[in-house]
């Protein structure tokens, strides 16, 4: 980055913090060799995985299991010009244990839609980046 560009890159705690403030992000991943993006509510875990709820037949939970995938979540002030952005990279794994999976459902994220056969996918966070807009220029110039 440009250091004039008016961001300013985040630690690896930082982009976490700003992770666990927020409901929904966005899991970017392979389907049949293309790019596929999705809106997704999640938390983090202790451990600080992503972890978010899905029907076990989606066709991303199927494309996800032990892929290497990115999560990206933000927040963004129009009105202040400022915001930030957080990307994990990292490979997700659906929750096959009936302990953790239990253990997801009294802490984990709930579905916002109705599932029946719902899953937990865990994102691991080998690559945690972000950057924050937070020196903006009064003339609309950045």
């Amino acid at each position: 980055m440009h250091r004039h560009d008016g961001f300013r890159e985040l630690d690896r705690q930082e982009c976490l913090d700003l992770l666990a403030q927020v409901p929904l992000g966005r899991i970017v991943y392979t389907e049949n060799a293309l790019p596929a993006v999705l809106p997704v509510n999640f938390f983090l875990d202790r451990d600080q995985a992503v972890v978010l709820r899905t029907s076990g037949a989606s066709r991303m939970a199927r494309a996800v299991d032990t892929s290497v995938v990115a999560f990206e979540a933000d927040r963004f002030d129009e009105a202040t010009r400022s915001g930030w952005s957080v990307v994990v990279t990292g490979r997700a794994s659906k929750v096959t244990d009936p302990g953790e999976a239990e253990r997801l459902g009294l802490s984990g994220p709930l579905s916002w839609a109705p599932i029946e056969d719902g899953v937990y996918v865990r994102i691991e966070p080998e690559l945690v980046t972000g950057r924050v807009l937070d020196d903006v220029s009064p003339t609309g110039t950045v």
